[in-house]
């Protein structure tokens, strides 16, 4: 072709177009990591069709260990973190991961997403060095630009949950020790939050992906742990903490 045909034909694209042209073809690579299987499947479905959403899940973890063990075999951009895990928790996951996070080349970030809304929650896990955190009523179109967003290093939250983050980075004080509630297990305090918010056992039951009767055996636990009697004792118990 001579340069005067060439001059005819498209022109070359520009180093913009060549960059949002790559930016199409990124993929984002992500470990799930939850306790409910049911819950993994359902994101998986939601984000996990690559030629859609550009989200590529590379691995599932269902407690602290498994954790640990897939997102050092896999090194995924993006990580999607239950707080409340068997094993320690999220914030166990982010100790174990401190080396992978602060990696200059390849850093693995983590993007909390859990059914809980409880500032500590929140503040753990950011402190921990999770880059952002949402709940689990997001929907999908959301969740992946969140993906997206944490990849690139940005920091996101539920709108709702920001507020928490500054106001605990603002204080020059630390958060003060609850006695009471650290004898609970993280389950304990989800169940203990859904109750003082009016559920019934059923709902709670939904919203964990746990039976009736682990709902029922959680309770009893949280009762005898804090000496209370009843379910009006407890709502009036956590409401006084502003867990509700």
């Amino acid at each position: 072709m001579s340069s005067d045909d060439a001059q005819q034909g498209q022109a070359p694209q520009s180093s913009a177009d060549q960059a949002g042209a790559a930016d199409e073809e990124r993929t984002v690579r992500v470990v799930l990591v939850d306790d409910h299987r049911m819950f993994r499947t359902g994101v998986q479905a939601e984000i996990g069709v690559t030629e859609r959403t550009r989200v590529e899940v590379v691995g599932e973890a269902a407690d602290v260990d498994q954790a640990v063990t897939v997102i050092t075999a896999t090194r995924p951009e993006v990580v999607l973190l239950d707080v409340h895990l068997p094993g320690g928790g999220g914030v166990e996951v982010l100790r174990r991961s401190a080396t992978m996070m602060a990696d200059p080349e390849r850093p693995v970030r983590f993007l909390a997403l859990s059914v809980s809304d409880a500032a500590e929650d929140v503040i753990g896990v950011i402190r921990g060095g999770a880059r952002g955190y949402v709940t689990k009523t997001i929907t999908g179109t959301d969740l992946v630009n969140a993906i997206f967003r944490v990849a690139d290093g940005d920091a996101v939250f539920s709108p709702r949950l920001a507020g928490f983050v500054l106001d605990a980075f603002a204080s020059t004080d630390a958060p003060p020790v609850d006695e009471a509630l650290d004898c609970l297990t993280q389950r304990e305090r989800e169940v203990l939050r859904l109750i003082a918010r009016g559920y019934a056992y059923k709902e709670v039951g939904k919203q964990l992906f746990i039976s009736v009767k682990t709902v029922e055996s959680h309770v009893s636990a949280v009762l005898r742990k804090l000496q209370l009697s009843n379910r009006s004792e407890l709502t009036r118990w956590a409401a006084a903490r502003r867990l509700v």
